[in-house]
């Protein structure tokens, strides 16, 4: 029997997009019409959705018809899977002789009889350089009995076109040579009147001690961390004799720092101690927050370069009414031990233990152990970025973290995300370059070529080639 071949047009968006889109694209071949055509470049996939229209498409009960998306630049070209559809006596047929289905496992089949009159299509193909230039057309072929094809019919959907997309230029940053970390805090032990003798069950001495000990156990469980130093600074409130609240400070750290040494029995070395005599640093944010009144004026006091005594006895008896509510309000959180743990955390090697960190306890890792395991994963796919952006979360002010989580970002077409993080990034020659990339991907060249510029002026090579590669293209 003859075969015969009907080529039918319509071309759709076809230009220097990285996208296809098209809408209401009718009667692409004969029964089959297409809307909300889409084919788009998602990190290392290529994909390709579609709304068939299969309300007009007849098929006969000895017949079938099989619709095949192909993709074709000049030599290559790839058959994406295919819908079936089958009539009554050939769809029994195949499955009489165990065929299936005409073009393999992949294809959706349907008997006439079942066939939707709406179809979405949707499929991910994994990208390869031929991709780039490459046409869609949607082919029909009608199948007869014997297995022989009896009429094709092919149409055009549109092309894919790479848009340009510079290299990014991800910095390995500086291997730590100890991974040095620390925990904070303060403690408000309370003390009888005048006494420097801790006693755990005093008043809230219970919770507070508590919460030192909790960071240090925290610390000591931990097989990955070792304890260098258990730092404790002391402070009391002003209402007393300055002289005198110095030995208080020092009397109530030195007490704390005994407390801690009979619980742990840290070599001597470890607990370091220090004092402030009154905290008038507490007091004034304490006061620049409440809305007392002369607030202005006692914030000009607790400002001045009055001898501490001097200082607090002119605040009380010149607004008494507001130091009395300061002594009942804010004094008794004057009374305070910072706390400091400071600790290492050992180095790790191993990708799939640094995954199980990252998931766990990310602060472990630095930032150099991020890098290691980005390296593992596809650029642009969501465990790449994810590492990036856990490793920004631990170091917020690292410039090379938030460059390296810019073209993470940039990788996605994320520009707002992009932006965020470029104005942490510094402005090393990889900073300016990355800030020329996003304006590329931004369309905005103008920009772009004044920072890759300006990247090719500081030294950066890379810079040199995209600025060539970004003047061989028009746009």
């Amino acid at each position: 029997m003859k075969r015969t071949i009907f080529i039918l047009v319509a071309l759709l968006g076809i230009g220097n997009m990285p996208e296809t889109v098209a809408q209401n694209t009718k009667d692409i071949t004969p029964g089959v019409s297409i809307e909300k055509f889409n084919m788009n470049r998602e990190g290392r996939y290529l994909t390709v959705k579609m709304n068939l229209d299969l309300n007009k498409l007849d098929v006969d009960a000895n017949r079938a018809v099989l619709l095949t998306p192909r993709l074709v630049n000049e030599a290559d070209s790839l058959d994406l899977p295919s819908i079936g559809i089958y009539g009554r006596r050939r769809y029994y047929y195949y499955v009489r002789n165990g065929i299936g289905s005409i073009s393999g496992e992949n294809e959706t089949v349907y008997r006439v009889s079942d066939k939707p009159d709406n179809v979405a299509y949707s499929n991910l193909a994994e990208y390869e350089e031929w991709m780039d230039g490459a046409t869609l057309t949607f082919h029909r072929s009608d199948w007869g009995c014997c297995h022989e094809i009896l009429t094709e019919y092919e149409g055009i959907l549109g092309s894919h076109h790479e848009a340009f997309f510079p290299e990014l230029i991800f910095v390995q940053p500086k291997v730590e040579i100890m991974k040095s970390r620390s925990l904070s805090g303060s403690a408000y032990i309370d003390f009888p009147v005048n006494q420097t003798v801790i006693y755990p069950d005093y008043r809230r001495n219970t919770v507070e001690l508590g919460k030192i000990r909790a960071t240090i156990d925290s610390i000591r469980n931990d097989k990955d961390a070792i304890i260098t130093s258990v730092w404790l600074k002391g402070f009391a409130s002003p209402e007393s004799p300055y002289k005198h609240n110095t030995e208080l400070a020092i009397g109530r750290t030195a007490a704390l720092k005994k407390h801690i040494g009979q619980l742990y029995h840290f070599a001597d070395n470890i607990i370091q101690t220090d004092y402030e005599p009154e905290d008038w640093a507490g007091l004034r944010r304490y006061v620049e927050q409440s809305d007392i009144k002369h607030r202005t004026e006692i914030l000009a006091l607790i400002d001045s370069d009055m001898e501490p005594d001097a200082k607090e006895a002119k605040i009380k008896r010149a607004y008494p009414k507001e130091y009395r509510f300061m002594l009942q309000n804010f004094y008794p959180s004057l009374r305070h031990t910072d706390y400091r743990i400071d600790y290492n955390i050992r180095m790790f090697s191993e990708v799939e233990e640094i995954k199980r960190i990252m998931a766990e306890q990310p602060q472990k890792l630095s930032l150099n152990e991020f890098y290691l395991v980005a390296g593992k994963y596809e650029p642009g796919t969501d465990e790449f970025t994810d590492v990036f952006q856990t490793a920004v979360r631990m170091f917020p002010n690292d410039e090379t973290a938030n460059l390296n989580a810019a073209n993470a970002a940039i990788r996605r077409d994320d520009f707002e995300t992009a932006r965020k993080y470029l104005d942490k990034a510094g402005d090393s020659p990889e900073a300016v370059y990355a800030r020329g990339a996003l304006a590329v991907r931004e369309r905005d060249f103008d920009t772009a070529r004044r920072y890759l510029s300006k990247a090719k002026e500081m030294g950066l090579e890379k810079a040199s080639v995209t600025l060539a590669e970004l003047g061989e293209r028009e746009y």
